[in-house]
This record gives structure tokens, sequence and C-alpha cells, in this order.
């Protein structure tokens, strides 16, 4: 049994590999025996947590590219082979929010910011498809998997992120469509689901939910009030669900979304 949830022998990008979840993403994948190119724009973290990695005895690639560039992920992509020679999975960890896609509380709803709207869905939706296009197919001839990041704003409602909420609505989109699109050319050979976070700590959403002090904010408060587990995800709460959705113990799931949220997405509020 433990053989199907092992990782070993297999090459995975992570993208957004430097920030808070990505951390525990290259974590997970490296402790179940893959090999992990450590993609991201931050050169210095990225050395680090390869370094990290290849000092305890796994295998890590740092991989400095802008997932929105083709360019540099294309020049990603043969770092990768010529470092492990094949690549076996993909991680689209980045994305998320920019305060040019939150809408307050008093802002009027029909003076939006559709510049900074149209950033941010293109940041996670063609943060997620051009990766996709740069690796995919060497994924798909081999035989793999790739592994969304989606939202609990995907299909819940919450208040200000609306650009982001609509990024997020498009990659489960995505997910589904060429989920069927892969199946239809490539038969099982490769798979594409969506992991879907409830509410983490990171470094883009720290102001909005506690205060200097660590407390909670009014809107941290409500999160944790509206999940049944009354607490906020740890990053590494997520490794479980992302190296199964890699490994062969999926092998039969895909065009699917899997929900990682204390509950968040079952709970009305009553």
């Amino acid at each position: 049994m433990n053989a199907q949830f092992s990782l070993q022998g297999k090459a995975i990008i992570v993208t957004g590999g430097t920030g808070i979840l990505g951390g525990s993403f290259i974590n997970g994948i490296a402790a179940a025996g893959g090999a992990v190119g450590i993609l991201g724009r931050n050169e210095k973290v990225a050395q680090e947590r390869a370094d990290a990695i290849n000092q305890t005895g796994g295998k890590a690639i740092a991989l400095i590219a802008d997932v929105m560039d083709e360019i540099q992920l294309l020049s990603a992509k043969q770092k990768m082979l010529d470092a492990f020679g094949q690549i076996d999975g993909l991680v689209n960890g980045a994305g998320g929010n920019m305060p040019e896609g939150v809408v307050g509380p008093d802002q009027d709803i029909f003076s939006l910011n559709i510049d900074g709207m149209r950033k941010v869905m293109e940041l996670n939706l063609y943060g997620t498809l051009i990766p996709t296009q740069v690796f995919g197919k060497t994924i798909a001839e081999k035989g793999g998997s790739i592994v969304n990041i989606s939202s609990v704003s995907s299909t819940s409602a919450i208040t200000r992120v609306l650009g982001y909420s609509m990024g997020k609505s498009a990659v489960d989109s995505y997910t589904r469509w060429f989920a069927l699109e892969l199946a239809n050319r490539y038969g099982d050979k490769v798979r594409m689901n969506a992991l879907v976070p409830g509410f983490f700590l990171t470094e883009q959403n720290r102001t909005l939910l506690t205060n200097p002090d660590g407390t909670f904010t009014t809107r941290g408060q409500l999160i944790v009030q509206n999940t049944p587990f009354k607490r906020l995800g740890h990053p590494d709460e997520l490794i479980g669900a992302l190296v199964w959705l890699l490994s062969d113990a999926s092998a039969f799931v895909t065009g699917t979304t899997v929900n990682v949220d204390g509950g968040f997405l079952a709970f009305s509020g009553v």
C-alpha cells in the first residue's frame, strides 16, 4: 500500500515553490521520495529550499522563472530535464491576490478597478495554464499528474476578493475541461485535478486575517467561526492530499476538486 503513495522515481515541478504553501508542497514531495523543481521568482529562497532538501538526502533544484513568461518557463523546463531527465508531475501553486483586485466594503461596486481585476484573474488562470502548456506535454508523453491549486472562494462568495475569486473559478473550469481533453488524447496516462485549500495564514492574507499582535481581525474571526474545525489550517495539512493526487494511488482520479478546508464549504453557517 505504501508504494502506491510513494513519489520515488518521480520528478515534479512546483510553481510558487518559494511561497508559504509552496514550502509545504516541496517538502512533502521530497519526503515522499520525489525529486522537486522549486520554481519561483525569488532566487534566494528557491536556492535555500533546494539546498535544505539536498542536504537531508533529497533531490531538488531551484528553477527561477515567472509563470507568466513562457521563455523563462522553457528555460526552466530544460534545466529540470538536464538535472533529472524527466518531468512526471506539475503543481500549479503560483497565484494569489493583489490589492488591485480587492473590493473594499465602502467602495462603489460600479467603479471597480477593471485593470486590477484583469491582472489578478490572469495571474491565477494564465499562471496555471501557461506552465501546463510548457511542462504538460512532457508529462503526458511519459505519464503523470498535474495538480492545480484552487480556493474555497471559487465556489463560495467571499467578500472583498472578487478578482481572486473569479480567477480561481476559472481554474476550476479549466481543470475539468483540460482533464477531459487529456483523457481523450492520452487515455489514463496523465491526470489533472485541483486541490482546494481553505484558509491558511500566508504573507498575502496575514494583514487581512490577523492584527499586529497576532489576534484575529473581525474578518479572521468570521472565517474561524464559519470553519467547523474552528481554526485556520496549517500548510503541512495540505501535503497528504497533494501527494495522493501526484501518486499512483489516485490513478483513476481526474477532473475533480479535493477540498482541504476544515469543513468550510460544507457549513451553511447555521
